[in-house]
């Protein structure tokens, strides 16, 4: 999809996260689920789709027409990253056709020894006309991914590093520090749990936005139930 065409697609709109870990539910070796929940978020007017593994990826893009940030979750230990943590995450994920290409853009250091600015410039060298989102954390990581050549910076871990441990809520405030100080587009991610939310963090000034649990993951929709009730009694 053309860049000018893709980014007035996603402006002011909902980018459904339609992802399941092996150990969730949802999860089947064969796939054939997430393209499911990625048709009912397009029917239900979602501008995009989030979505993890290369199998994931090329059943959604069969079934909707709709930009996917693309992202591969992988374990390196004692490495802390997990989201597209190298390059040969990155090859099949541009190999598969992904719109916007996400990594983790936080303070830990890869595998390889690169910080997240390294990382995305040599993926910007390799790969200059792919479209990145750096997945971030605070306002220094952010502000070193989009300086490096990141398109898009997503709040995606915050509240999921050392850094910002403590922190589970949707920050608004950040957002809105992001979306005047950052020179990448900024997309909200992260703890976004109700149409409220999601609507205050665009009037906070955020590009786009990504909801995952709150719409596509049942188990912890309905924990977030449960433990009201629980409470309550």
């Amino acid at each position: 999809m053309d860049k000018e065409k893709l980014f007035a697609q996603i402006k002011g709109g909902l980018i459904v996260s339609c992802q399941a870990l092996e150990t969730e539910p949802l999860y089947t070796k064969e796939g054939g689920v997430m393209p499911l929940m990625a048709k009912a978020a397009a029917m239900s007017g979602a501008v995009g789709i989030r979505a993890n593994t290369v199998r994931d990826i090329t059943q959604i893009k069969e079934v909707v027409d709709l930009p996917v940030i693309g992202i591969i979750k992988k374990e390196y230990p004692p490495c802390t990253m997990h989201i597209t943590v190298t390059m040969k995450e990155v090859d099949e994920l541009v190999a598969c056709g992904v719109d916007i290409l996400a990594v983790q853009g936080t303070a830990a250091i890869r595998p390889n020894g690169q910080t997240s600015a390294e990382f995305i410039r040599a993926i910007k060298e390799k790969y200059p006309d792919q479209l990145l989102m750096a997945d971030c954390d605070n306002l220094e990581n952010a502000m070193a991914c989009a300086e490096a050549g990141a398109d898009f910076v997503g709040t995606t871990m915050r509240g999921y590093t050392p850094e910002t441990q403590g922190i589970d809520d949707i920050d608004f405030n950040f957002v809105a520090e992001l979306a005047r100080k950052c020179p990448a587009k900024i997309i909200a991610e992260g703890h976004i749990h109700t149409p409220e939310q999601a609507v205050q963090a665009l009037y906070a000034g955020a590009f786009a936005l990504v909801v995952g649990g709150a719409i596509t993951r049942p188990a912890e929709i309905t924990a977030r139930y449960t433990k009201a009730i629980n409470a309550h009694k």
